[in-house]
């Protein structure tokens, strides 16, 4: 296999705009998944397509639908929606539809794509559909609606259907909009499954989307190599995770762009807190957020603005009738059964957060909380070390989660000849005891009603940006005052001295070395200011003497008297 020459894009028989795109994206040759998928789907077939994350499975399913699209077009002028890409949350359409506009960026006229997975007005999105656009990208429910409500219809003319993060599909609930949205299609067309994993889900909806597919499992680890990914662990109770975390970021220790993996949307805004009062900035990604304001994140973030972007990982803590496990079923540490209460707070369906979503250029995924099994560790490190990137992976493990870590442990050794993987972080703890007294108070402060008020003040600011309520606060200026003006939330204190490392916390390794002592007589001597006189002084003392001389008390003199004369 390693004597084969490698196909190029050039090779593929694509179109010549599609490969100026290519150019101008600078990618100089196929992935693996690209090199034997693209041909594959040129030749009408349908494909189950299986790579890890970051192997080009975007590129591999688009250029052949755009393909496919300009070829239709040469053949007819009929214009009406030709294919359909499937993604369970919004922030992967919205990479999808990226990655196709610069492919098309030299055939635009040609081929038109439109994303409507967005929470947007359904008229306004059925007016995109109106002109039929060649791609529709959405995820399983916004399709079914719009298919229900007949805004786009698909039964005649649709020649391709792609659903990506295949085995996210059903675990995001879509297997009912799946099975039924099928019923709108035509009975022949091409289809491909994309997938980073082939679980049962994936074969389970394999067996109702595709027709005799050809199944690419690429013979890749899960994960990038060793030499090019690093995975570390270190062990620390709650109140010490806080400590080395500080410590790291302030310490520069931890390079480059870094994601922090917690289990919780409120441990979310408690980190984030937290690291606020050290003057380190970061931002906050969870299913609860807006689609905007995530994707907004996750934009500034692949910008630079932030180094740091706190995820929650929460799909791996839902329960089946959407509550969240509690922290001991988490572990699964036997306790007193009691009734569990359902979350009442609203997640987004269609949101992914540690699974599918384009983070560019990460160095580190940091673990604050290990993760609940092995898939969830698998996709976590799939954010860095993506094509050809270096990255490292640090876990703080407590002894609770020490047996979710062996299992971790023992899955990844098998793909590396048994070879132990997690490293331990050499990290002396004592070294740095006066962060951890710093850190302690700065963790206590960031109490529940912190936490809440954060979040609250996310939702004002989030109301006073909304496009959709623009109108109504034009119709309702009062409503706006009473939003401005509403009182400040105070969170939590901030001190400035926090944000300056004295020099007496650093670690003696890297304490600045003190000069050596300089000979009295050999040290040069500043030089002597002279002082200058005091013009005043001396009128001064005149006027206090004359005041005293006019003191009628002060200058009273008294004659003494004469002797009495001797009688």
């Amino acid at each position: 296999m390693g004597d084969e020459k490698k196909v190029m894009f050039h090779e593929m028989e694509l179109d010549d705009r599609l490969l100026k795109a290519i150019s101008q994206l600078a990618w100089r040759e196929p992935t693996l998944i690209q090199e034997t998928g693209i041909p594959l789907l040129l030749e009408g077939k349908d494909v189950l397509m299986r790579a890890r994350t970051g192997s080009g499975k975007t590129a591999a399913f688009t250029i052949p639908v755009i393909q496919k699209i300009l070829n239709l077009k040469n053949s007819s002028r009929h214009q009406c929606i030709k294919a359909l890409i499937l993604s369970p949350s919004k922030e992967l359409c919205g990479q999808i539809t990226s990655v196709i506009n610069d492919l098309t960026i030299k055939c635009a006229r040609e081929v038109r794509c439109v994303d409507i997975s967005a929470s947007g007005d359904m008229q306004t999105q059925k007016s995109l559909l109106m002109d039929k656009p060649d791609i529709v990208v959405a995820t399983p429910s916004k399709a079914l609606a719009h298919l229900k409500a007949n805004n786009m219809r698909l039964k005649d003319d649709l020649a391709m259907l792609v659903v990506d993060e295949a085995d996210l599909i059903f675990s995001f609930g879509y297997e009912d909009e799946i099975k039924e949205l099928l019923g709108h299609l035509p009975k022949i067309y091409q289809a491909v499954l994309a997938s980073a994993t082939l679980s049962d889900d994936v074969l389970s909806l394999k067996k109702i989307v595709l027709r005799n597919p050809v199944t690419l499992k690429l013979e890749e680890p899960e994960l990038a190599p060793s030499s090019q990914l690093q995975h570390y662990h270190l062990f620390a109770e709650e109140d010490d995770k806080a400590a080395i975390l500080y410590a790291l970021l302030k310490l520069n220790l931890v390079r480059g762009k870094s994601i922090i993996f917690v289990r919780t949307v409120d441990r979310c805004y408690k980190l984030k807190l937290y690291l606020e009062q050290f003057k380190i900035g970061s931002c906050v990604l969870n299913s609860e957020l807006p689609a905007a304001v995530r994707c907004l994140s996750v934009d500034q973030f692949n910008r630079g603005r932030y180094q740091i972007i706190i995820a929650s990982d929460e799909k791996a803590l839902e329960k089946p009738d959407g509550g969240i496990l509690a922290p001991e079923d988490q572990i699964k540490i036997k306790k007193p059964k009691r009734e569990k209460q359902t979350s009442k707070r609203k997640r987004d369906k269609e949101s992914g957060v540690s699974r599918g979503i384009d983070f560019q250029h990460v160095s580190n995924v940091i673990n604050f909380d290990f993760p609940l099994d092995v898939n969830s560790y698998v996709h976590r490190a799939g954010r860095t070390a993506r094509g050809t990137n270096q990255g490292s992976v640090l876990s703080f493990v407590s002894m609770r989660e020490k047996p979710l870590m062996d299992a971790v442990e023992e899955h990844l050794s098998k793909g590396f000849n048994n070879q132990k993987v997690l490293q331990k972080y050499e990290f002396a703890l004592e070294e740095v005891e006066g962060f951890r007294y710093r850190s302690r108070d700065a963790w206590r402060a960031v109490t529940r009603i912190a936490v809440r008020e954060a979040r609250l003040k996310e939702i004002k600011q989030e109301l006073l940006n909304c496009k959709k309520l623009q109108g109504y606060f034009e119709d309702n200026p009062t409503d706006l005052l009473a939003l401005k003006r509403d009182k400040a939330l105070h969170t939590v204190r901030l001190q400035p001295h926090l944000a300056h490392i004295p020099e007496y916390l650093l670690p003696a390794a890297l304490r600045t070395e003190e000069p050596e002592p300089v000979d009295a007589e050999e040290a040069p001597q500043p030089p002597q200011k002279k002082r200058k006189p005091n013009k005043e002084y001396g009128n001064v003392k005149k006027l206090k003497r004359q005041a005293r001389r006019n003191d009628p008390l002060r200058s009273l003199t008294t004659k003494k008297p004469a002797a009495a004369a001797d009688t």
